[in-house]
């Protein structure tokens, strides 16, 4: 089968797509037929070199929606032939066939490239708000609110009856107020711009405020980082517990269904253009969710030229 790889860590540059053996499903786990796999910072560091240990060649991606062509022993409620999105932690959901470990039913709402991008995103976000304890009449502040992580956060807290800040570029102001948040610059200054006490705070973007953060909310316990650099003044690096995960994928789908959750994705690549879709995601300014359209199962693609749409499976 197809899969987007690498055999030496650096750029975006070393991916390429390799012909290697399809994945079987173990016990608890499924295979699928992939029709999207979305593209995150951590895909961006595992293929620079901020995990070296891992063993290559290595297929990238950890999310991915399709077809369930095959079920491991001990697996549930779920037949060949559903469709579905999930997650596979170990990688390699970036390719004709992925095996997942946790997944949950595509919402008929959304698009196959917007399900290919929402696992994972939808696995943080949902952790981050339950670790934070975010209700009604919470005041959450979002740090970063407008990538692929925080517009599904922004939501999240928003179907939660949170009132949500969010900081972004201000080009991306108007997107946030579609979304529900109250829009707020990124950047230097940060707690003056707030002007206000908030009850829990998410960095999302890692721009470095954490110790405003800290001070807007109190102190560090009411704050999560999703970035390790950030890890700083007391604040905890967020950690999803996997356990967790089946639920929230079918709860964000249940809200997706009732029109209460939207994945705003930036861009869309073909598999070919795994190089250009990473580089989209190194820059830190992806609208939304960047997702790489995989055509397997036999599929071919309808047409080959990137613009903002990858070619759709026939």
């Amino acid at each position: 089968m197809k899969a987007l790889l690498f055999t030496a860590h650096g750029g975006p540059e070393v991916l390429t797509v390799g012909d290697i053996p399809a994945p079987h499903a173990g016990p608890g786990q499924v295979r699928i037929a992939v029709r999207a796999a979305g593209v995150s910072p951590a895909d961006d560091a595992v293929r620079s070199g901020a995990f070296k240990n891992i063993p290559l060649p290595y297929v990238v991606g950890l999310d991915a929606a399709g077809t369930v062509d095959e079920i491991g022993p001990g697996v549930d409620g779920v037949r060949l032939g559903d469709e579905v999105y999930g997650i596979r932690p170990a990688g390699a959901t970036t390719a004709e066939h992925a095996v997942l470990d946790l997944w949950a039913a595509k919402p008929a709402a959304w698009t196959w490239p917007q399900a290919g991008g929402a696992a994972a995103a939808v696995a943080t976000a949902t952790h981050a708000l339950t670790e934070l304890r975010v209700r009604a009449n919470t005041t959450l502040l979002l740090d970063g609110a407008s990538g692929g992580v925080g517009a599904v956060a922004v939501q999240l807290a928003v179907a939660r009856g949170a009132r949500v800040i969010g900081t972004a570029s201000p080009a991306n102001h108007a997107f946030l107020r579609d979304l529900g948040a109250e829009p707020v610059a990124y950047g230097p200054g940060l707690a003056g711009r707030i002007g206000t006490r908030v009850d829990a705070a998410l960095d999302v973007g890692g721009h470095g405020e954490v110790r405003a953060l800290v001070a807007l909310t109190g102190g560090p316990a009411t704050v999560r980082t999703l970035v390790a650099r950030n890890a700083v003044h007391g604040v905890e690096l967020l950690r999803v517990d996997p356990a967790g995960v089946p639920a929230a994928l079918a709860a964000a789908g249940r809200l997706a269904e009732a029109g209460r959750l939207a994945i705003p994705v930036a861009a869309e690549y073909a598999l070919t253009e795994g190089p250009a879709a990473h580089a989209r995601i190194a820059t830190g300014h992806a609208r939304g969710k960047v997702v790489i359209t995989v055509c397997g199962a036999g599929k071919s693609p309808k047409r080959q030229k990137h613009s903002e749409k990858a070619p759709e499976c026939r």
